[in-house]
């Protein structure tokens, strides 16, 4: 686990297990450099992900710093979820279907909306999936990663809060990996990859027409 998303479950895991109220501070930049010993950079990267989540709102000034958020409809979906005592693999199922059925809406949006500084970032993610394809859980953390910067880009907040929501349930929820799925062969996840890489030359050019087909492909990767 990267020091970024070490940080993200540190937190997330704070303000639920503290019962930090919506519109309560949770800390400021310093308190976290303080107490975390990592660069402003990573939190900074941290923070990102948790506000792209609906978890927390930044508030700029003297008087401002790391709030929880108002609680929206999504964020009381994922905090119902992972409530639940009762959690096994038919969650993680439901969770993943979901988010196949909005990965066509979502990568498209991202086609249509993405920026520059969006394609580099989402580049450089598929360069960590590419130095994990000898990692089993490195390259689903990757992969992980990717998606949610993938989201991050569509304007359309309710689709984004329901896909993150769903993908976050997939993360927080899943069951270790069992010795068969550890033990397949790298080509599998070179197959995961180039899938990967299809997707986001796609949303790079702004090609919307390849889009389902690259959907579909992706979607079964996951199912081999």
């Amino acid at each position: 686990m990267s020091r970024v998303q070490a940080l993200v479950a540190d937190l997330d895991e704070h303000i639920r297990t503290e019962a930090i109220a919506p519109g309560q501070r949770v800390a400021t930049m310093e308190q976290l450099r303080e107490q975390s010993g990592l660069a402003r950079q990573t939190i900074g990267e941290a923070l990102r992900i948790l506000a792209e989540r609906g978890t927390i709102e930044i508030r700029p000034g003297r008087t401002g710093g790391i709030f929880v958020a108002q609680s929206s409809p999504v964020v009381r979906l994922r905090h119902t979820l992972l409530a639940t005592s009762e959690l096994d693999r038919t969650t993680v199922a439901d969770a993943v279907a979901v988010r196949e059925a909005l990965e066509e809406l979502i990568v498209t949006e991202a086609a249509r909306h993405r920026q520059a500084k969006d394609v580099r970032e989402l580049r450089k993610q598929l360069t960590v999936m590419k130095k994990a394809v000898a990692d089993h859980r490195a390259f689903v953390r990757a992969n992980w990663a990717l998606h949610e910067r993938i989201a991050a880009i569509t304007p359309n907040e309710l689709a984004r809060g329901f896909y993150l929501a769903a993908l976050r349930c997939v993360e927080d929820l899943s069951i270790d990996m069992t010795i068969e799925e550890l033990e397949r062969p790298t080509t599998y996840l070179q197959k995961r990859l180039a899938v990967h890489v299809e997707l986001v030359d796609a949303i790079a050019a702004g090609e919307l027409a390849p889009i389902p087909g690259i959907v579909a492909r992706h979607n079964a990767t996951d199912t081999d």
